[in-house]
């Protein structure tokens, strides 16, 4: 896959998180297949404005510094339900079925 083909399947990947459901930086890699949540999160920062973003969170269910507030914000219109700042994914995380 080349990297214009990956980052379509990335932001296709972050469109199919139902509202109310998170997915870490990881599971998108390894929902498509390739790469790791370094090269998510790249791909996030730079082509990922236009989808669904906020859904996509760090391993440890804490958001990035730089978009924090306003990602708890949006998580929260989603429905997500927020402990001290952090999500829990065991009862959240997007469990997709290939």
């Amino acid at each position: 896959m080349d990297r214009e083909e990956y980052v379509e399947a990335v932001l296709q990947a972050v469109e199919s998180i139902p509202e109310g459901s998170v997915a870490t930086y990881g599971d998108i890699a390894e929902y498509v297949g390739q790469g790791g949540p370094r090269q998510v999160g790249a791909i996030m920062r730079e082509y990922g404005a236009a989808v669904t973003w906020w859904r996509v969170i760090r391993a440890s269910g804490v958001p990035a510094d730089e978009v924090g507030d306003e990602q708890l914000e949006l998580l929260r219109a989603d429905g997500v339900r927020i402990t001290n700042g952090r999500v829990n994914l065991r009862t959240t995380r997007w469990n997709p079925t290939h």
